[in-house]
């Protein structure tokens, strides 16, 4: 709840514009709610992992396209949302353009040189200059299966909404490259490590302070048995597999989803559930270090005694019966702070059938919407990725009379000394060459190398 302590005191975040294509809970807090195209109403680029190639999707707004198609034209993507009567739902692409000239209007920032058309010298940059650019100079092999069909890579994009760039991409490290590890005579591509091969041994871990990690081993986790005392209830809590259903928390407007699936109970083996004495449907409280919930019992050997778990996804909620949140999803919750730091979440009721334009929310058979467990998990930066430390140390007991499913407490105080302790585990910079980090591990948008060295 540190973040709604945040985004509620002005002192901190004075202004706050949530860019969202949904109501969320996030946005309830907001001064500025600013509508933003989904997926199927923006232009984007995809590629993912799905089999051994090299491949580009072009996504593109549904609605403009179809306009267009039928001899509108638009100089935003907002303008052919408005037309449909939609309103100024934007795509985020031309909203940082646009904004980006409204900061920097005459370039004298040095911010709107890059947002300028690369085909109309000093002219704003349009939707289509961004991708035609990218799609003619940063795509292997489109411009010229292009030309062969008489079509601008923009175009050729446009008609087929996919480009296999390269097929059966296998044993790219064996790649001949100069300047590379020579590997039986021949240089190559390698591995991206300082050496270019599989490093059983990682000069990196040692030279940054963990010399004692630096050949692989194992670890012993802050969710070890030996750090667990089953005899007084506690266990560990696995809260991050997900349910093939849903997507994060972002599918509670696919009502068909969500019918589906809109529960997650606590997974518990029968072994265990004999220790609590509970059996399926009946409740437990589980205690993390900075506070507790109260979900539901799912008994079940598909989990390991010793383990609790409760699956990602659930858990919406909003504040108010018709506004806040969609409704197909989100339990109405009472929310309070008790105290400095404490506070309370009390569910009103679930999901309820309600009055729409869409006849199907009248139809709504389902009541539960889950319990938000990630409120109560405290931040635990792992001390040499920085990364998340999400499995949790849990006491598992049954609640009280007064407590009852879905409450939800959290004390924020207790969160931040759980973050200072894990942040005592880090052996902090600089590492060699007064380096914050070091340069050779990727970054998706890496930074200048003179950003990464502290100043002596």
């Amino acid at each position: 709840m540190s973040w709604v302590e945040m985004l509620t005191d002005e002192a901190k975040v004075e202004r706050h514009a949530c860019l969202t294509p949904v109501w969320s809970e996030t946005a309830w807090f907001a001064d500025f709610v600013l509508p933003m195209g989904h997926g199927s109403e923006r232009h984007d680029l995809m590629s993912q992992e799905t089999h051994a190639a090299r491949w580009i999707g072009f996504r593109q707004p549904v609605l403009r396209v179809a306009l267009e198609k039928r001899g509108q034209t638009f100089d935003f993507t907002w303008q052919a949302h408005e037309a449909a009567g939609l309103g100024q739902v934007w795509e985020e692409d031309e909203f940082w353009i646009e904004l980006s000239w409204r900061i920097d209007p005459d370039g004298a920032l040095g911010i709107r040189k890059y947002f300028e058309s690369p085909y109309r010298a000093g002219a704003k940059l349009r939707i289509e200059e961004f991708y035609r650019w990218i799609f003619e100079h940063s795509v292997p092999g489109l411009p010229e299966a292009a030309k062969k069909e008489g079509l601008t890579p923009l175009a050729y994009m446009r008609k087929y909404g996919a480009f296999l760039v390269e097929d059966a991409v296998y044993r790219t490290y064996e790649t001949p490259q100069d300047g590379g590890v020579v590997v039986d005579g021949v240089a190559r591509v390698g591995f991206p490590t300082p050496t270019r091969k599989l490093e059983f041994f990682s000069r990196t871990l040692k030279d940054w302070k963990w010399p004692e990690h630096a050949v692989p081993g194992y670890i012993r986790s802050h969710v070890h048995w030996s750090n667990i005392d089953r005899a007084k209830g506690e266990m560990v809590l696995l809260p991050t597999f997900r349910l093939p259903t849903l997507i994060h928390t972002r599918s509670g407007n696919a009502k068909w989803l969500y019918e589906i699936s809109h529960t997650n109970p606590l997974w518990l083996h029968p072994e265990d559930a004999a220790r609590h004495g509970v059996t399926t449907g009946d409740l437990l409280k589980i205690a993390t270090a900075i506070g507790w919930f109260v979900d539901k019992v799912w008994v079940t050997e598909a989990i390991r005694p010793g383990v609790v778990a409760c699956s990602h996804h659930l858990g919406r909620w909003r504040l108010a019966e018709t506004t806040g949140g969609e409704r197909w999803s989100t339990a109405l919750v009472d929310l309070q702070r008790e105290a400095p730091g404490r506070w309370r979440m009390r569910q009103l009721h679930g999901i309820e059938p309600f009055d729409s334009a869409d006849p199907d929310s009248a139809r709504v058979w389902w009541q539960d919407a889950g319990v938000h467990q990630n409120l109560t998990f405290p931040v635990q930066p792992d001390p040499i990725s920085g990364q998340h430390c999400w499995h949790q140390k849990v006491s598992v007991a049954r609640p009280g009379p007064d407590e009852r499913y879905g409450d939800i407490v959290v004390d924020t105080e207790k969160a931040f000394a759980v973050y200072r302790q894990w942040l005592a585990l880090a052996r902090p910079a600089p590492g060699p060459g007064n380096l914050r980090r070091p340069l050779w591990l990727p970054r998706a948008f890496k930074p200048d190398a003179s950003a990464f060295r502290l100043e002596p």
